[in-house]
């Protein structure tokens, strides 16, 4: 017994010597960060650091049986998010229950230049700890949001087109993505988004697809498969597979060879395209690296790949592979 209070009175203090250094160094960037800001001229919540931000929940919309918008309230209503495409959030918070803190990132999906706001959309999973947390939060509570998280630097017609393969609630980073290329004037980008899910209620956001689709025909489209579709569904039934990549893949004539393909998605469905993959030749001229994506499902990354022969798809099966070996397996949320 006193092993086990000597083992937890040095846990707490570690804890607590972590928490006072984190909070001093969160001071210390929130002052620089200010200071930033005031040469600029912008009001920013998160700057390149550190923030330790609790920011105070306005509302919570239930979307459907398992996922929640969550909007939170920016520091001052002219204060923008500051983060910049393909950004995620470092969450903090301390369940009831819990011995530890849970950190977990998420996805934002409000606009990133919108005074005052900050929206999200958790699902929330059986065990996850930080998605049950959030899930629970009324109005008038606070989230602690720990440092914003960098992903892969897009900015207006980096490449001609782009394929974003979603799978669940990874839904959310190719959504802020999609969004924000759709918003803006200056880029030209032409999407489209595979996006397969377990029932028709898990297709999110699929009104604002819907209307996305219906302002930008021809450079925005949206391709759904879900696994267990209701009776009578409209929607293909089945899952993300390589019968259904090829199909996407052949429906439109690449206008370039400066494509990219994002994807993200719970690991069945990762694996299950993989197993296609495995044991064919991979091309060797391949781009690879990690794009930020939403711990919802399940990952820390999204790896984003060149493909230049869109018929063969052989750079996307090196994606499918990298992707695997190189994703950080995440416990639930």
């Amino acid at each position: 017994m006193a092993s086990r209070h000597l083992f937890t009175g040095r846990l707490v203090g570690a804890i607590s010597g972590t928490l006072v250094s984190g909070v001093g160094l969160g001071l210390y960037c929130r002052y620089m960060t200010n200071a930033a800001h005031a040469e600029s001229g912008e009001k920013k919540a998160f700057g390149q650091g550190p923030a330790f931000l609790s920011l105070r929940l306005e509302s919570s919309e239930a979307v459907n049986h398992n996922t929640k918008r969550l909007r939170f309230e920016l520091p001052e209503p002219d204060v923008i998010s500051g983060l910049g495409l393909t950004s995620a959030l470092l969450t903090f918070s301390w369940p009831k229950g819990c011995m530890l803190p849970v950190i977990r990132p998420y996805t934002p999906i409000s606009t990133l230049d919108e005074p005052g706001i900050l929206e999200f959309l958790v699902k929330r999973y059986p065990n996850g700890k930080q998605s049950t947390h959030l899930h629970s939060l009324q109005p008038g509570e606070s989230l602690r949001f720990v440092v914003p998280i960098p992903g892969y630097k897009w900015h207006a017609n980096k490449h001609a087109e782009i394929t974003l393969i979603a799978g669940g609630a990874g839904i959310t980073p190719a959504y802020q993505l999609i969004k924000g290329i759709l918003q803006n004037p200056a880029d030209h980008t032409k999407i489209t988004l595979v996006f397969g899910v377990n029932t028709d209620a898990d297709l999110l956001l699929k009104k604002e697809f819907d209307e996305y689709e219906a302002r930008f025909p021809g450079r925005f489209k949206a391709v759904y498969t879900v696994s267990h579709p209701a009776q009578g569904s409209a929607f293909r039934k089945g899952y993300v597979t390589k019968e259904l990549l090829k199909e996407v893949a052949m429906s439109s004539v690449p206008v370039t060879d400066d494509a990219k393909v994002f994807v993200c998605g719970p690991p069945p469905m990762e694996e299950a395209l993989v197993a296609y993959y495995v044991g064919s030749q991979i091309s060797s001229r391949r781009e690879t690296s990690l794009m930020q994506g939403d711990a919802a499902a399940h990952r820390k990354e999204i790896l984003e790949n060149a493909y230049g022969d869109r018929s063969s798809l052989k750079n996307l099966e090196a994606a499918m592979q990298a992707y695997t070996s190189t994703s950080i397996k995440k416990p639930p949320l």
